[in-house]
């Protein structure tokens, strides 16, 4: 019951209908494809930690980041029934691959002389680091106080190429939102850690001892039984990002990360695991409920990816 209701998702990237409340002028997000795991050594500089100033070793998450581009801005007024779409100006867009995701806009749209809220649409590059995937299109908030100076930003950057270290910096907290790995049907233990019934049970060892009550006669929903399992959108708050990098060959590798290849763009490093499967499009967004970072120094890289 900590996830209800228990459903796949509609797409394999995740969908964000809330963005924090940031007064820096700049964008809330960006997104990048998983590589894959591998561990660090650092050195541990907090002060109050049980290991200052000793080298620990991390597990991490490489996450490759090609540039995105705008592809619309995104003007909406505030109604008794929510956000409503009132109009959209779109950029120039000349990338061919793009056409195989969605159709091309013919007319220009302009800016209303009121609304209550702006989005930038953006989509990623996957073609610039061999992946072959489609560009997704997606909507990234915009940090501020005013709208109007929300607008006047976003459509500076409507003609320009958004690149990893324009969002984020080292040192900093992300929330992570993805889809996680998708595990076909699967049993009540797996599925709800049921307990395995001895040997002398009735029927069946790995499945639940009752199926609820006489009356009311039926099987409840709460009741553990087979089904469905993964593919859920689950996010991640508070991962540390412990290195933004724009030159490939610092983690280059021999062969490059298993079942992804080789890092061909900017990649950033999160601290710990990151929910999803290699070559799986992971949205990083400014954290909303953040801490006071901790200080590490990347010493080396293991240059051989965790399997």
């Amino acid at each position: 019951m900590q996830f209800w209701p228990r459903c796949r998702a509609k797409r394999p990237y995740a969908r964000i209908t809330q963005w924090p409340d940031v007064k820096d002028l700049k964008l809330l997000g960006f997104a990048g494809y998983k590589a894959g795991m591998t561990h660090v050594m650092v050195d541990d500089e907090n002060p109050k930690s049980m290991t200052k100033g000793e080298t620990i070793a991390f597990a991490v998450t490489v996450i490759e980041c090609p540039p995105i581009k705008p592809y619309s801005l995104r003007f909406y007024k505030k109604t008794v029934h929510g956000f409503v779409l009132i109009s959209e100006i779109f950029a120039k867009i000349t990338d061919k691959n793009l056409i195989r995701k969605t159709s091309l806009p013919k007319t220009e749209g302009k800016e209303p002389e009121s609304f209550d809220m702006v989005r930038l649409v953006v989509y990623t590059q996957p073609s610039l680091i061999g992946l072959k995937k489609k560009p997704e299109i997606f909507e990234l908030g915009i940090g501020g106080k005013d709208v109007k100076e929300k607008a006047n930003y976003a459509k500076e950057l409507l003609t320009k190429e958004i690149r990893l270290s324009d969002v984020f910096k080292e040192h900093q907290f992300v929330d992570v939102h993805s889809i996680s790995k998708a595990k076909g049907t699967q049993g009540p233990v797996k599925r709800f850690g049921v307990r395995i019934r001895q040997h002398k049970a009735e029927k069946t060892k790995r499945g639940p001892a009752s199926l609820g009550s006489w009356h009311p006669n039926r099987v409840d929903y709460r009741v553990a039984h087979a089904g469905k399992m993964g593919f859920h959108q689950r996010t991640e708050y508070n991962k540390l990002v412990l290195k933004i990098g724009n030159n490939p060959k610092d983690i280059a590798m021999k062969g490059g990360f298993l079942n992804y290849g080789i890092i061909k763009a900017d990649y950033i490093i999160v601290k710990g695991s990151v929910v999803g499967t290699r070559k799986r499009m992971i949205k990083l967004v400014e954290p909303s409920r953040a801490p006071k970072p901790p200080q590490y120094t990347i010493n080396t890289i293991s240059l051989t990816s965790k399997q």
